[in-house]
């Protein structure tokens, strides 16, 4: 490709990822906005899909510092929806599980953006579904290498 060819591209991929970012989260925040904010939904939903975790746990792969987590978790925490339980053998540690609440909560929330999603989709055929996914899982294992190689150095 020649550079024009290049910045051409470039230009297409800023320009698409910021619109269908902010598109699909703004979305997304009117389905579950009188409920959660997005980011008390992510982590619902990480601590959902892990059964359990830390606050350190959280805050490395939402790549957030640990305040950012702890703030957001006690707000959590203080409506019911997270329940914390400290280690037997070390106390310093302390794992976030979802209480009933929180597991209705997000299984209510995870309803609503499955509707959401699945009226998007249905527009494009199974294919083209399916291989837009695989590229994106693809862009997504390049950037976390690439992240990888930046802090490597």
């Amino acid at each position: 490709m020649n550079n024009q060819t290049i910045q051409e591209l470039i230009d297409r991929y800023v320009n698409v990822s910021f619109q269908v970012h902010k598109k699909a989260e703004a979305l997304i925040k009117d389905q579950i906005s009188n409920d959660l904010t997005n980011d008390q939904h992510y982590i619902l939903r990480y601590i959902h899909q892990s059964g359990s975790c830390t606050s350190t746990e959280l805050a490395a792969v939402f790549e957030v510092n640990k305040s950012a987590i702890t703030a957001i978790i006690n707000r959590m925490a203080d409506r019911g929806l997270i329940q914390r339980t400290r280690d037997q053998n070390d106390r310093r540690v302390v794992y976030l599980t979802l209480t009933d609440e929180g597991n209705a909560l997000y299984q209510n929330c995870q309803d609503k953006i499955h509707h959401l999603v699945e009226s998007i989709i249905t527009q494009f055929e199974e294919l083209e579904v399916r291989t837009f996914i695989q590229t994106y899982e693809k862009l997504a294992l390049i950037l976390q290498n690439k992240k990888e190689e930046v802090l490597g150095e």
